[in-house]
């Protein structure tokens, strides 16, 4: 019975990764729905188990996944565990790959728009956040400029968080431009995972944007990055971990690298930070070991 239900999930993992190929270039996205209430093994599904998501919660949250079709093949732009209760994603995952590491668009001049894979009970309309905060991406605009509908898909909003201006224009903007500018290195990676995010625990929530129809969005107090690089089959790790503050800089006057190297960790360290397990589909003697520790200039810092 164990080996039938086996080949029925992997059957299902197959047909539902075809049917999002089979959608030309529309938005299919991928829905995993609830991930309680009985959901069967969610970290066996076909976006659960690619190497950069992170192990999923049994609670409430979503599991939403947009895709494009380039060259006939389904590529993930990104995908994110999204919380119904804090109407902010637990995180957001994507890759620096051979062909995902391309820039061959600039940034879309499409508008900012609800995701259209969220129930219109979820969504939180195109506007912004008050005048205090900044429509923060957190799979970046320029993370994705392989294709136009995969730069699009960035501009939906359960990809946005509610950044302080200064924070998003002059610091967090530090982090993404070296993420970016390694992942498009092939020679330093051959793919490069990376999972960001913002915290929505509730001793984590700074505060809560309110919506016109009474919604409450989480406004983190942190925001954090992590990491993980495979070259010639070997993998190493690095994460960050940085308060949602006013760092002093601006649009014009970024953070330098220094700023970004000071607030580095381990992996281990943000896993006790934030009680996400990142990379757990590594096999447990290679987590564990890259996981543990990390090396400045292994990563330009």
């Amino acid at each position: 019975m164990n080996a039938l239900l086996r080949t029925l999930r992997a059957l299902f993992a197959a047909a539902a990764l075809m049917a999002v190929a089979a959608c030309g270039d529309d938005d299919p996205g991928y829905q995993l729905g609830g991930l309680g209430g009985g959901s069967a093994s969610p970290n066996r599904d076909p976006v659960a188990s690619r190497m950069e998501v992170p192990a999923l919660q049994a609670d409430d949250g979503l599991l939403l996944a947009h895709w494009t079709v380039e060259g006939g093949d389904s590529v993930m732009t990104y995908c994110m565990e999204f919380s119904p209760t804090q109407l902010h994603s637990r995180w957001v995952a994507f890759r620096f790959d051979g062909q995902t590491r391309q820039r061959t668009v600039s940034r879309s001049d499409d508008p900012f728009r609800d995701d259209p894979q969220l129930p219109a009970s979820l969504r939180i309309g195109s506007s912004g956040f008050g005048r205090n905060y900044n429509r923060g991406h957190l799979c970046a605009s320029a993370d994705r400029l392989y294709s136009r509908q995969a730069n699009e898909q960035t501009f939906y909003m359960s990809n946005m968080s509610p950044q302080l201006g200064a924070f998003n224009q002059g610091y967090w903007i530090a982090f993404e431009d070296l993420v970016q500018e390694l992942g498009r290195d092939a020679t330093f990676a051959d793919t490069l995972y990376v999972v960001k995010g913002g915290t929505i625990a509730q001793n984590q929530v700074g505060s809560y944007v309110s919506r016109s129809d009474g919604k409450r969005v989480a406004v983190p107090r942190y925001y954090f990055m992590a990491l993980l690089k495979v070259k010639n089959r070997a993998y190493s790790a690095i994460a960050f971990w940085m308060e949602h503050r006013d760092y002093g800089y601006s649009y014009g006057h970024q953070a330098p690298r220094s700023a970004v190297a000071a607030q580095a960790v381990s992996v281990d360290r943000l896993e006790e930070l934030t009680g996400i397990d990142f990379f757990h589909n590594l096999p447990d003697q290679v987590e564990s070991q890259v996981e543990r520790s990390y090396v400045l200039a292994a990563w330009d810092l």
